[in-house]
């Protein structure tokens, strides 16, 4: 097991990690990892973008008792945060990915080390204030989980520059770039749109997951390939997504003003519609093989399965069919835990599909 640490701590830093600069300062890479990167080099390379990191605990409790002590046991500690979450399931989906992350204070070296222990290559971009830690409580009994996320850093405005220099230099010749989660506090609202002009300069494809003011703006740069739930959905339209017509308006408007080339508008229990030029698919979710735990990695899974099918050389809609059966997978767990492949596999067999070429137009 090694350790890891940010820019001018103490510990040693991770065989995986690389700093700002570019320069990988580790020294030993396990087995598991040379292999992952050796599948990486036949193709499926994927770099996930900066967001908001966090450390995810997550605690298991009988009964959530509303007087007195509830004791409670570790069922799992995780580099966490939506870009991460999507570079560590790349990377078990036999992918190649690299996180580019900030990092702070003593959470951020356990970020660090927990990232190592995983095998997922990433880059820190080192920053004065910590990283955050959020947790998920889930009670057993009612097989309920609780996501509870306090705000993370504040950055400095040199630390956004460094932040996003570290991220254009990290695309490399990577086809995609995926941005994902929230964006630390003090980086402007124009942040995502900066790095959409700088990646799209260098030669690659930029695949949004966000929402919040950083949203529409990378959307008035225009991206490759956008994926939003229902409630980021709803802030773009200013009124409620229902089905797939709702979200068939909104993809072909997102389409015909050129701010995404593909559209994935995720619809929950319902599943997904994927909309390109070509016209729109849905895709229906499968039915889960239990009971659904928790929604909290559902969203990640999706992008990571989507991304990785894509690097590979599927197309669009085979794609969005794979993240269709990874987020129904990843509701059978009960955190930002990881899902399992196999059942992802199962799943994905059942994912039904229906082409519609016309859509009707309507104004957002």
């Amino acid at each position: 097991m090694s350790s890891g640490r940010c820019a001018g701590k103490g510990s040693a830093r991770p065989p995986g990690y690389r700093d700002e600069d570019g320069r990988d300062t580790g020294t030993h890479h396990s087995q598991e990892y040379r292999r992952r990167r050796r599948i990486g080099e036949c193709g499926r390379a994927v770099d996930p973008h900066l967001d908001d990191p966090a450390v995810d605990l997550c605690w298991e409790v009988g009964h959530l008792e509303v007087i007195g002590k509830n004791r409670a046991r570790v069922r799992s500690v995780a580099a966490g945060g939506g870009g991460i979450n999507v570079a560590r399931h790349v990377v078990r989906l036999g992918g190649r990915a690299t996180a580019v992350h900030t990092a702070g204070g003593e959470v951020g070296l356990r970020l660090n080390r927990l990232l190592d222990e995983e095998g997922v290559d990433h880059v820190a971009v080192d920053i004065d204030d910590d990283t955050r830690e959020a947790l998920v409580l889930f009670e057993a009994e009612s097989s309920r989980g609780y996501h509870i996320v306090p705000p993370g850093p504040h950055l400095h405005d040199h630390e956004g520059r460094r932040s996003l220099d570290a991220l254009v230099q990290a695309v490399g010749n990577c086809p995609y770039v995926v941005a994902s989660g929230s964006l630390p506090g003090g980086l402007p609202g124009d942040f995502h749109a900066v790095a959409a002009r700088r990646i799209r300069e260098a030669g690659s494809r930029l695949v949004l997951d966000t929402s919040g003011p950083a949203l529409r703006g990378a959307l008035a740069e225009g991206v490759f390939l956008l994926r939003c739930n229902r409630t980021e959905a709803e802030s773009l339209t200013g009124r409620p997504v229902r089905g797939f017509d709702d979200a068939r308006a909104l993809n072909e408007h997102l389409i015909a003003t050129g701010a995404a080339e593909i559209a994935v508008t995720t619809l929950g229990e319902l599943g997904a519609l994927c909309s390109t030029g070509h016209g729109h698919t849905e895709l229906y979710a499968p039915p889960l093989p239990g009971e659904p735990l928790s929604d909290a990695g559902a969203g990640d899974s999706m992008v990571a399965a989507l991304i990785t099918q894509l690097a590979a050389g599927e197309d669009p809609v085979s794609a969005s069919a794979s993240g269709v059966a990874a987020a129904a997978a990843a509701m059978l767990t009960p955190s930002t835990e990881p899902f399992d492949l196999d059942v992802a596999r199962s799943l994905r067999s059942q994912v039904r599909t229906r082409f519609q070429t016309d859509a009707r137009r309507r104004g957002i």
